[in-house]
């Protein structure tokens, strides 16, 4: 049976800046057009947060049961290691979505209806992520939901909701985020390519192979700040954004290495970081001025 710490880190806490960082940006990119709501980017941060954890969770669950987690190296995996049933974590999965569907509802009724229907996309996304029968994570959409979902769709949902519409300045700063959210994956996807081939999850890392996969982490960390000088157009301060370069670059060290395994693990933490100081910045440049 699971101990309390075995949940926590099955939850997958280092993912977590994924679901801050798009809340950040989105509302630094609110308060750049005098729209900012405290509480609704409070809501905003409990449905981000929710959903990451929730979709973590299902991951555990479906890639459990399919037997993908068997041999994987990586984070602790509750029910490939068989700490916890697949039944426990399904709940664990449905529970934590369940909470940013009513945080979600608070904001859609006090924002726009419509948003209702995002939010059901969002909730079908983490899901049939690795759930169903054909899920899209095992064909090669994983980076694309991931840019979708926890860059485009967070950042400037989080705009709206707070400002009321979303401009130039919130799809910058959504495309940033989206392109470190989908970094993170892929550095992932990487470290997992022998276990995912072997099992049968087509990743678009299994797809692209190794070399093209590490050049494309690359391209994806240094997008955000070209992104930045792009902003300048706003806000110069928006440069502010650039001192996250370090991280970024660190990021990449072991994958431009060629490392492998476990040695990729502080790709993927560095790479979060990195997004997590950038959004900070970046949204504090642009709120402020």
């Amino acid at each position: 049976m699971a101990t309390a710490a075995q949940w926590i880190e099955g939850a997958r806490p280092r993912t977590l800046p994924n679901a801050i960082a798009p809340v950040l940006a989105g509302t630094g990119a609110a308060a750049s057009i005098d729209g900012l709501v405290w509480w609704k980017a409070a809501l905003a941060l409990l449905v981000s947060l929710a959903l990451i954890v929730g979709v973590n969770y299902a991951n555990d669950y479906s890639d459990g049961i399919r037997g993908t987690d068997d041999e994987r190296v990586g984070p602790l995996r509750l029910v490939g290691s068989g700490l916890a049933s697949p039944e426990s974590v399904r709940t664990a999965a449905f529970a934590s979505l369940g909470v940013g569907a009513v945080a979600g509802l608070i904001l859609a009724a006090t924002s726009a209806w419509w948003l209702v229907a995002v939010g059901a996309l969002c909730l079908a996304g983490a899901w049939f992520y690795t759930g169903g029968k054909k899920p899209y994570g095992y064909s090669g959409f994983g980076e694309i939901a991931v840019f979708i979902f926890f860059g485009l769709i967070a950042v400037l949902g989080t705009e709206y909701v707070q400002a009321g519409r979303v401009d130039w300045v919130g799809l910058a700063l959504a495309v940033g985020v989206g392109a470190f959210s989908s970094a993170v994956l892929v550095a992932n996807n990487l470290r997992d390519i022998p276990t995912d081939a072997e099992s049968g999850k087509v990743t678009l890392a299994v797809r692209l192979g190794d070399p093209r996969t590490r050049t494309l982490q690359l391209v994806l960390l240094a997008l955000p700040f070209v992104l930045s000088l792009v902003l300048v157009v706003r806000t110069p301060f928006a440069l502010v954004g650039l001192l996250a370069l370090p991280l970024a670059i660190r990021a990449n060290a072991p994958v431009r290495s060629g490392k492998g395994g476990l040695a990729l693990i502080p790709a993927l933490r560095d790479s979060g970081l990195a997004m997590l100081v950038w959004s900070a910045l970046t949204a504090l440049a642009v709120g402020l001025t």
